[in-house]
């Protein structure tokens, strides 16, 4: 018990020592006028720190001009009220990172890059501004860096920072673990927090608590993820608020509020209507191999998004258990709900409980009748207008409440390949006219065989 004790004790000292250095930018040469480039007085504070052991960058109010800076291991950034790190519009401010395979990869290019850093924490009321840098090479002819690029890192902070008009992604981590974002901002720009594990290399221990997002593409995306919290955000966009493209195991999103339509624009289409609230759509994005499973979306709240919690998922990709429970939503105006598997194999479980759902409504009878198309990057007309459901063995509705702000004539449920259907105190609309209002339809069965001639 006593080397127990030794060996816990020793990390915990050396933190204590190394957070006592602190080193203001200014010292190192930095201006802060909002035109001279400080890109390297800002870097040259970072390496003072790191190898003083770690330490605080403190940057004090004023607007500081600079291109890619280096994070290093033990160095946290502190940005003080009124302080803003403000992206230069020349890319050749930034650095191109380098792949394993010795290519460089334009698209990783970021104001902040971390590569193989650990216990790097950015905190501070000031602003990172990523300028909306314009890149006529970029994805989609118009993208410039990220703001925020980590790659192969741990134990990152970043709390209480506001990051306004990115570039591209506001924060984006790749095959990163533990990473904890709190009370942040993000305003503008394109996705929010995006982060992305391989097949081989799953993301760990990802939280994003009490934070607010006004973006113009997705709030929250991204693939392979495992032990996810994401609690107590307000989620605003012009584009899904969670975007799920790939596996992820042990998902909670409790306690959000999901607000359309997006007060800032999507930046290629200038869409501002705000489109699914949850999108879990493993292997739909491009090709995935995983689970989906232990996910549990609870308590939370929607207004006009164009569906509340959607899902289909694509071959590679299995699905487990999913929970949608205490979830409040209203002026829904595209599609239904949907658990889909288009898969090698159903989704076992799917569990609605105390769930309430206000519908536009508007559907044609028609519709009811059109065969449903596949699902693509994002939700579709779809042949009911409160649930639709395909390839589950097992659907339960525990005191769910579907209701409609104007008449439509499709069902307001249709089920095909579900094994089990429950409905316990499931209500919903009534609409004149539509005389079935569930729509079973079984998995079609193999011919038999016939007997061979004797």
């Amino acid at each position: 018990m006593k080397i127990f004790f030794q060996l816990f004790l020793i990390p915990a000292l050396t933190f204590s020592a190394w957070a006592e250095v602190r080193i203001d930018v200014r010292e190192k040469g930095a201006e802060g006028d909002g035109k001279t480039l400080d890109t390297a007085a800002i870097q040259k504070a970072i390496d003072a720190c790191a190898e003083a052991g770690g330490g605080t960058v403190a940057v004090p109010s004023g607007v500081y001009l600079m291109g890619s800076i280096q994070l290093r291991s033990r160095v946290g950034i502190y940005l003080d009220k009124g302080a803003r790190l403000l992206g230069s519009t020349d890319l050749e401010a930034y650095r191109v990172p380098v792949a394993a395979d010795g290519k460089p990869k334009q698209r990783l290019q970021a104001l902040i890059q971390g590569e193989g850093v650990e216990d790097v924490v950015f905190s501070g009321t000031g602003t990172i501004d990523g300028n909306k840098v314009f890149n006529p090479n970029g994805e989609e002819k118009m993208r410039g860096p990220h703001t925020i690029f980590l790659m192969n890192c741990r134990r990152f902070t970043l709390r209480d920072i506001t990051i306004v008009d990115s570039a591209n992604y506001a924060l984006y981590f790749s095959q990163t673990d533990d990473v904890e974002v709190r009370n942040a901002k993000f305003i503008g720009g394109w996705d929010g927090v995006h982060w992305r594990g391989t097949a081989e290399k799953w993301c760990h221990n990802a939280s994003i608590i009490g934070c607010q997002f006004h973006t113009g593409d997705d709030a929250i995306a991204g693939r392979y993820w495992r032990h996810t919290v994401i609690k107590d955000c307000l989620i605003n966009s012009s584009c899904n608020g969670i975007r799920l493209i790939g596996p992820a195991t042990d998902l909670a999103i409790t306690n959000n509020t999901f607000r359309g339509p997006g007060e800032q624009p999507h930046r290629t289409s200038g869409n501002r209507r705000m489109l699914a609230g949850i999108l879990l759509q493993p292997g739909s994005w491009d090709s995935t191999q995983g689970a989906l499973d232990q996910v549990r979306i609870e308590n939370n709240v929607m207004s006009e998004v164009a569906s509340p919690v959607t899902l289909f998922s694509k071959p590679g990709n299995t699905v487990g258990k999913i929970t949608v429970k205490d979830l409040r939503a209203t002026g829904v105006h595209r599609a239904a709900m949907s658990m889909e598997s288009w898969a090698e194999t159903p989704v076992e479980e799917v569990l609605l409980e105390n769930v309430s759902v206000e519908y536009v409504g508007g559907g044609k009878a028609v519709v009811a009748d059109q065969k449903v198309s596949l699902p693509g990057l994002e939700t579709r007309s779809l042949p009911a207008w409160g649930l639709y459901a395909h390839g589950i063995k097992k659907l339960t509705l525990h005191n769910v409440h579907f209701s409609l702000a104007a008449d439509d004539f499709r069902p307001v449920i249709t089920a095909e390949e579900v094994d089990q259907l429950d409905q316990i105190n499931f209500q919903y609309t009534r609409v004149p006219g539509v005389n079935q209002a569930i729509v079973i339809i079984p998995a079609e069965k193999p011919p038999i065989p016939e007997a061979p001639s004797i």
